[in-house]
């Protein structure tokens, strides 16, 4: 049996999700290096997350995404996993991803000038929003 009171000057451990080993590693960096409050609280309402790979092209390529993108993506995901697909390339105006659907992260992202003349492998699905 555990005890789980809290004794004074005992430091409090912060709640983790249920099969979750360590602190989520923040995965959109601010320019100090840390996660803005909007930033987690968009992907946490969205739902998808970004590889740290994702993170830099969507910064190098200076692509803004607001709340109505981040919806409209994590809606695309959900189309894509409700037909089983795997790997998935959204294209959404002027904007494409890969994005792993199983693990509702965005892989890569490529504005309107670098979508041309690409080739999109190791996809199975492409969904258009």
């Amino acid at each position: 049996m555990t005890d789980n009171r809290i004794y004074y000057q005992q430091p409090i451990l912060p709640v983790q999700k249920p099969g979750q080993g360590t602190a989520a590693q923040p995965s959109a960096k601010g320019a100090d290096g840390q996660q803005s409050f909007n930033q987690v609280l968009a992907q946490e309402l969205a739902g998808v997350k970004f590889s740290q790979h994702a993170i830099q092209r969507l910064s190098s390529r200076n692509i803004k995404l607001d709340g109505s993108d981040l919806a409209k993506i994590s809606g695309a995901v959900d189309k894509a996993a409700q037909k089983g697909a795997r790997d998935s390339l959204i294209l959404m105006n002027d904007l494409a991803l890969v994005v792993s659907v199983k693990n509702r992260t965005v892989i890569t992202a490529m504005d309107g000038t670098n979508i041309r003349d690409n080739v999109f492998t190791n996809i199975d699905s492409a969904v258009i929003v």
